[in-house]
């Protein structure tokens, strides 16, 4: 799957931020083009560099990486700094797994491993809070990667938890969502990341690799709808986007 960058400026741009040479905004990205986005693709990274406004972008994404929100790498810094741009534009900001990580770091909040090490990598349990309630329905299990969590940052609403990392799904303001789980998951990227990632399947907590498939096939169709619905609210489409800002004026 391939994303180009259209580069005509006919289609409003989503700026999407990915950490590997290989990696691929996956469903999330092909939901954006058929909403009728464009992709603006940027590897900081690679020496890659990120806008100084959000005049020229609808949204932004950052998307997960297998580094850590914690590295002292310049690019993680550079990244984390420069979440202010949207936050402060009050732009639609998507954080997924090391982007949310992010943003809470941003945000002064922590991120770090489970006390007992156990990771998340397969399907596990999704609870939404009442807030989370209130927004949308949310699946019963959601695909997960991940060895670290983070912490509430102050000003941040839980809309969703789980049994192993207690804070899932957070939203800052009207339009920022950070999510630790991955609906941008193909089945092409499933068989990808649990064949490169296979020795992460035997860390403790960690599911086996049959199981992920064995689980994409009972729960990904509730993601699946999840991801639309939640589109629908965090951005809309590119002839009818949802005005935030306006929202809340007109309160």
């Amino acid at each position: 799957m391939h994303f180009q960058t259209d580069h005509t400026g006919t289609r409003p741009r989503i700026l999407v931020v990915l950490h590997q040479e290989h990696s691929s905004p996956g469903r999330v990205g092909r939901e954006l083009v058929n909403r009728g986005f464009a992709l603006d693709v940027r590897k900081p990274r690679f020496g890659d560099v990120l806008p100084d406004t959000m005049d020229g972008h609808a949204g932004a994404v950052i998307f997960g990486g297998p580094m850590s929100a914690n590295d002292p790498d310049a690019f993680i810094q550079k990244e984390i700094d420069w979440i202010k741009v949207p936050l402060k534009e009050q732009k639609p900001f998507l954080g997924i797994c090391l982007g949310a990580q992010m943003m809470v770091r941003h945000l002064g909040g922590q991120v770090a491993g489970h006390d007992d090490a156990l990771v998340e990598i397969g399907y596990y349990p999704l609870q939404p809070t009442a807030a989370g309630k209130a927004l949308m329905d949310w699946p019963k299990k959601v695909y997960q990667w991940h060895r670290e969590g983070f912490d509430l940052p102050r000003g941040a609403d839980l809309l969703a938890g789980g049994p192993t990392y207690p804070n899932q799904a957070i939203r800052i303001g009207p339009c920022a969502y950070g999510i630790q789980f991955h609906p941008e998951l193909t089945h092409q990227m499933m068989v990808r990341w649990t064949t490169k990632g296979a020795p992460r399947m035997d860390l403790p907590g960690a599911q086996k690799r049959r199981d992920h498939f064995a689980g994409r096939f009972v729960y990904d169709p509730a993601v699946r709808q999840w991801l639309d619905r939640f589109l629908d609210l965090w951005i809309g489409t590119a002839e009818a986007p949802v005005q935030h800002g306006m929202l809340k004026a007109a309160e």
